[in-house]
C-alpha cells in the first residue's frame, strides 16, 4: 500500500449501456422536437464525429459528447445482433 497522501489514484467508470441507450433516446427526442431527422443526424455524427449534426436542444449536444463514437456504435450494433 502507498503511504504518499498524495498519491494519485486511478479509477475507471465503465459507460454501462442502459446509459448509451438512455443517451441516444434522448438525443433521438430532441432532435426530433427541434424538427430534424434523428437517424440522418445521429448518423452523420457518428461518421464524422461532427457534434454540430446534433442540436443543443435540451442539452443533447454535450449529452451525446460524453460517450466515444465507438461506443454508441458498438452499442446498436450489439442492439441489432441480439433482436
Amino acid at each position: 500500500m502507498n503511504n504518499d497522501k498524495h498519491a494519485t489514484i486511478k479509477f475507471q467508470v465503465e459507460k454501462k449501456p442502459m446509459d448509451i441507450q438512455e443517451t441516444i433516446l434522448t438525443v433521438h427526442n430532441a432532435l426530433v422536437e427541434k424538427g430534424y431527422n434523428p437517424i440522418s443526424q445521429i448518423v452523420g455524427y457518428i461518421m464524422s464525429g461532427d457534434p454540430s449534426y446534433i442540436t443543443a436542444h435540451n442539452g443533447a449536444r454535450s449529452l451525446i459528447q460524453k460517450v466515444e463514437t465507438d461506443e454508441i456504435l458498438e452499442e446498436l450494433v450489439k442492439y441489432y445482433v441480439n433482436r
